[in-house]
């Protein structure tokens, strides 16, 4: 338990010591948040990110403040609260799903286009895995809606793909959620997300061979 505390504490004294100073630059901040991000969602340990996750919080309502009126630092506060909310799980992580769907109506109000449509990449998966009402504002049909729009944009994306694939596993369309995994695994890297593409190949390849395996027969006959 100490050595597990000792490297939180490690961790987050790395976060918080490089994220004292904002970039001046709006795409160097975004692409420092994005790094922080993927080192958090994908190299630290599943017990650490919530705590980890705090700072990177702080980053972006501090990028967010710095370009007010963008929406890349509103689209991206929203994917570490949601990405926040999903390390801490339970009920007590409401209030941060709806902050970032809210900050994602008003990205997208300010400019739906911003990093290939991510506002509609992450509203759909917000949509596709918050619980209904009464709970939440989870709504299937509305997170296709969101994660068709994302594909619109971006077709050959690897974010689109894989969400659009993980709703349409979810809803039983398999063949079709196979098909969109292996265009994500297609897909063309993206400057200065190594980090990331890593990460969610990872997360593709999970999903494409747990469908392989559990509805093998599907997939063949298409």
């Amino acid at each position: 338990m100490y050595r597990q505390s000792l490297a939180t504490l490690l961790l987050l004294a790395g976060f918080h010591g490089s994220a004292l100073a904002t970039p001046a630059n709006l795409d160097d901040a975004i692409i420092d948040v994005a790094h922080r991000w993927a080192k958090v969602s994908y190299q630290t340990p599943e017990t650490e990110r919530e705590t980890a996750f705090r700072s990177v919080i702080s980053e972006t309502q501090q990028v967010a403040q710095t370009f007010p009126g963008r929406a890349e630092p509103l689209i991206w506060q929203a994917i570490v609260l949601s990405s926040a909310a999903k390390a801490q799980g339970g009920l007590g992580a409401l209030s941060k799903v709806k902050e970032a769907r809210d900050l994602l109506l008003t990205a997208e109000k300010i400019n739906p286009q911003a990093l290939d449509g991510s506002v509609y990449n992450s509203l759909g998966s917000l949509y596709a895995k918050v619980p209904g009402w009464p709970v939440g504002f989870g709504d299937k049909k509305k997170a296709r809606e969101y994660l068709e729009k994302a594909l619109a944009i971006n077709p050959h994306g690897i974010d689109p793909n894989y969400f659009y694939a993980d709703l349409l596993a979810d809803q039983g369309e398999y063949a079709k959620a196979a098909e969109h995994l292996k265009k994500a695994l297609a897909a063309p890297p993206r400057a200065h997300r190594e980090d990331a593409d890593a990460g969610r190949r990872q997360e593709v390849q999970r999903l494409l061979d747990s469908i392989k395996q559990k509805h093998g027969e599907q997939v063949a006959s298409k």
